[in-house]
């Protein structure tokens, strides 16, 4: 974020300067002007930057776990009545990630200059998401700042919970797939070239299967720079094209279809959806308001796209539940759950129920996966290496033949 310096005068004419930052000189202008200071002139400010082993890590994505424990204690300090400025002060010195330590510095430097928390938090995007940032605005603008941070705590712990599920059940097969991909290109660049040494000795025409995994072990050696490059460059473009509009939202419609884990895709949108929304209405946040955050924050573009339609659609003065059902992402019984909810004014509790309900689904789900996935990996790396072995062996049973005749 860049950096202005600034100098103003307060409502008795005294001199006012300093640093500050900000997104914009408009944005600086207007926190100046709501701390009643009337501007003299606003410039931007070259930072210098110098590595140092102090810094370092100070910058990249605060991790959940950072996250819940600042707000859990943050949310303990407010309510046992500690002021605002000196409960980040304690943080600062409480946190030990040299990056997350910083930024909370920052923002109590902002607030002891006359800013809201909300907006020291949203200064820091590769910390605090819209929704973080959007919970404390409406927990100061109620005075319940203690027991929205609290249940944002919870909110973030069922949330990476969740991620941590997600991820047990992928990296086993990816691991599995990526070793028999290694096992088998080891096979063929080192090890098949020594039996064509072999038969070439014996003499006499190879089996079918034998002369073609020689032919593909030869490929491979004698093109070896040619087919590494493509396939580097093949990654290459695919993840470059999957960074794209249209691409990302060809790979997050797959995501939610695939075999297999696109059930756990499925169940982890509609979970993950059903707790920030509740999460934010029951915060006080405006229904409008949190269905934007929650198109930010749904990690899918399929699933932004239904809940960008169901902010149209409440816009317009219609229901939620219609333009759910349309999307084809949420299953009925969610469309109806919510129906419910938005009918009998429990729309906060029955998106909980929802949450909790899928929560308990993806946790069955990744089991069952797990143990459904561990037996076919094993059995795709036999089958992969016991199809080279027998291709190389078929020669030497041939021969054991002949020469038993």
């Amino acid at each position: 974020m860049p950096t202005f310096r600034y100098a103003a005068k307060d409502m008795t004419g005294r001199a006012v300067v300093g640093v500050l930052d900000s997104a914009d000189e408009r944005s600086l202008a207007n926190l100046l002007r709501q701390q009643k200071l009337i501007i003299i002139s606003i410039r931007p400010e070259a930072k210098k930057t110098a590595f140092s082993f102090k810094n370092f890590g100070a910058k990249g994505k605060i991790k959940l776990p950072e996250l819940v424990l600042f707000s859990r204690q943050f949310a303990t300090m407010i309510d046992s009545g500690i002021p605002l400025v000196q409960a980040l002060e304690i943080l600062t010195d409480q946190i030990d990630h040299p990056g997350f330590k910083k930024i909370i510095a920052e923002i109590k430097k902002d607030v002891s200059t006359g800013a809201t928390f909300h907006e020291a938090l949203a200064k820091h995007p590769q910390a605090f998401s819209p929704l973080f940032v959007n919970m404390a605005k409406a927990g100061e603008s109620s005075g319940a700042l203690d027991d929205i941070m609290e249940r944002l705590a919870s909110y973030l712990e069922k949330t990476d919970s969740l991620i941590r599920k997600v991820r047990s059940a992928l990296i086993y097969p990816i691991v599995v797939s990526v070793m028999a991909v290694l096992i088998t290109l080891v096979l063929m660049l080192k090890v098949v070239p020594v039996f064509k040494s072999i038969f070439a000795d014996f003499g006499g025409k190879l089996p079918l299967p034998t002369m073609i995994l020689l032919s593909i072990s030869d490929f491979l050696i004698h093109y070896f720079l040619l087919w590494f490059g493509a396939a580097i460059v093949g990654i290459f473009l695919i993840a470059r094209f999957f960074k794209t509009e249209v691409g990302a939202t060809l790979l997050d419609g797959y995501k939610l279809n695939m075999p297999v884990f696109g059930t756990i895709f499925r169940k982890v949108a509609v979970s993950k959806f059903s707790r920030t929304l509740a999460t934010l209405v029951k915060s006080g946040v405006p229904i409008l308001s949190a269905l934007e955050i929650v198109s930010k924050t749904a990690g899918n573009r399929v699933v932004e796209k239904a809940v960008n339609n169901v902010r149209i659609s409440i816009r317009e003065g219609e229901s939620i539940s219609e333009p759910l059902m349309k999307s084809k992402v949420f299953p009925p019984l969610v469309v109806r759950m919510i129906s419910v909810g938005e009918k009998t004014g429990e729309l906060e509790k029955m998106l909980s129920k929802i949450a909790d309900f899928y929560d308990d689904q993806v946790d069955a789900t990744v089991s069952g996966i797990t143990s459904l996935i561990e037996p076919l990996v094993i059995s795709f790396l036999g089958i992969i290496i016991g199809t080279i072995v027998i291709c190389m062996f078929l020669p030497i049973f041939k021969l054991s033949t002949l020469v038993g005749a």
